[in-house]
Formats: structure tokens, C-alpha cells, sequence
């Protein structure tokens, strides 16, 4: 642990001398520097060491395309498109969903890192991950978004966290994807209660008129992103609100995924 301590503490005052220096140079010491693998602490030169990565993050899971429910893997078949009981009796707003992984330990940690502690360096790892995903399972260049958008904080919360862990997801993987990014397409009108706190139904109607589209999003396929994705209420609120404004197609890019059962 102190070694740990000594390595980050090195760390921290060769990265301060490299602000001074010109961008390349900056880019390359940073390469060379490691840092400590947000999981378990030990040095890498990744977000994650490799073995981390290995035991976490390759879950192949068969998910719903529509809302990213996990399902068994029974149902697999090669090239077909999957949808969940729910997204086919009472199909959502949103048209697909992509995710990482489950919202379960030890990832778990990783969302409450990025979204109460500040450790921004996880929303670039999200967004590179989620580029990746969405480029392995598009067909055809149509399921590209036009614009890439963060679900808003309110306000309140925005000025007492000090960012929108959305848009440090957001604004990454839209230049990975090669598409513009709109920190500002959505605005959240009302300041709703924590999600965290209601059960399903009270989820929906806390946020059902909440939000309202600031810019023109006709005929356009808006991604929205979120840190995650749990009854999915906030994400079919701005996707009924995006709809309305005359969105052709909406896509969801969460990090992590709360099953629903």
C-alpha cells in the first residue's frame, strides 16, 4: 500500500511538471506513466489492469436490442435480433440499447466512482468501450446517431457535483464514433427525486414530464447516454420527449445494466 501511495504521489508531481510541457509531450509521458487499476489498485498503464479486464469486463451475454435486459443464453442465434417479453407486448420508446454489463459488484463501483467521486478518467474508459460495442454490432451505417446527447442533471444537482457524469461519457464516445455531441440538446425542467429511491411506477411518473428538447431534432437518430440504465423510466421519458419533437430514431448507450429481475 505505501508503495502504491509513493507511486501515485510520483505520479501526481511528474504530471504537474507535464502541464507545462507542449501536448505531445504531454501525451507521451502519460502513456509512459502508470496509474493504479481503479478495481484493484494495482499499477497499469490502462484504467484497468489486464487481469482486471479479463475477469470483468468480457461478459457475453445475450442482451435484449431493444432495452439491453440481459436473457438466457438459450435463445441465441446467430444474426437474429432479440427482444424481451416487455419490449414485445409494450415496445418502448427508445428503438435500441446498448450495454457494457450488468450493474453488479465489482463494476458497480466504477459507476458510483465516476458519478460521486469525480473520477473522470472511467467516464473515457465507458465511452471507448461502448464505441467499441456499437461499431461490433451495427449492420449498416443508418444505426449511426447524428448526435450524441447526456441525460441532464437538474440544475441543483449539476452545481453541487460539479459535472454531468452523462456528458463526460458523451462527449468521448461521440468523437469516437465520428459523430457531434450536444451537451445542451435536452433540458431537465423539472428537479425530480432520486430514481434510486421509487419503486417502478413512481419512477415513471416522477420523470414522464420532465425534460423538454431545446434544439431541432427532426428526422434526426439521437443517442443518449447515461452512466446506468435500471427500470429504464428516465431513458423511455426523454425518448417519448425526443419522439414528440420529431426524432426518427433514438438509441440508448448506457454503461452499466440493472437486470430486472
Amino acid at each position: 500500500m505505501r508503495f502504491q501511495s509513493f507511486s501515485s504521489s510520483c505520479r501526481n508531481q511528474v504530471a504537474r511538471f507535464a502541464r507545462g510541457l507542449h501536448p505531445a509531450w504531454q501525451r507521451a509521458l502519460n502513456a509512459a506513466l502508470p496509474n493504479l487499476c481503479a478495481l484493484c489498485g494495482n499499477l497499469s498503464h490502462k484504467t484497468l489492469c489486464d487481469g482486471c479486464d479479463a475477469a470483468y469486463w468480457n461478459e457475453h451475454r445475450l442482451r435484449c436490442t431493444v432495452c439491453a435486459e440481459p436473457l438466457p443464453a438459450s435463445r441465441w442465434i446467430a444474426g437474429a435480433l432479440y427482444r424481451c417479453a416487455d419490449c414485445v407486448s409494450e415496445p418502448p420508446s427508445f428503438d435500441a440499447s446498448f450495454a457494457l454489463a450488468d450493474y453488479r459488484a465489482p463494476l458497480d463501483t466504477l459507476a458510483v466512482g465516476l458519478k460521486f467521486r469525480a473520477r473522470l478518467m472511467l467516464a473515457r474508459d465507458f465511452a471507448q468501450r461502448l464505441a467499441r460495442l456499437a461499431e461490433d454490432n451495427w449492420h449498416d451505417a443508418a444505426e449511426r446517431p447524428d448526435v450524441i446527447a447526456p441525460v441532464p442533471l437538474a440544475g441543483r444537482r449539476l452545481v453541487e457535483r460539479g459535472y454531468n457524469q452523462a456528458w463526460q461519457i458523451a462527449r468521448p464516445l461521440a468523437r469516437a464514433l465520428g459523430v457531434r455531441s450536444d451537451a445542451t440538446l435536452l433540458e431537465r425542467t423539472l428537479d425530480t427525486a432520486p430514481q434510486s429511491r421509487l419503486h417502478l411506477d413512481a419512477r415513471r411518473q416522477n420523470v414522464s414530464r420532465a425534460f423538454r428538447v431545446t434544439r431541432t431534432v427532426r428526422g434526426l437518430h439521437v443517442g443518449l447516454v447515461d452512466d446506468v440504465m435500471t427500470s429504464g423510466a428516465t431513458l423511455e421519458a426523454l425518448a417519448q420527449t425526443l419522439k414528440a419533437a420529431g426524432a426518427r430514431r433514438v438509441t440508448n448507450f448506457v454503461a452499466l445494466r440493472t437486470p430486472k429481475n
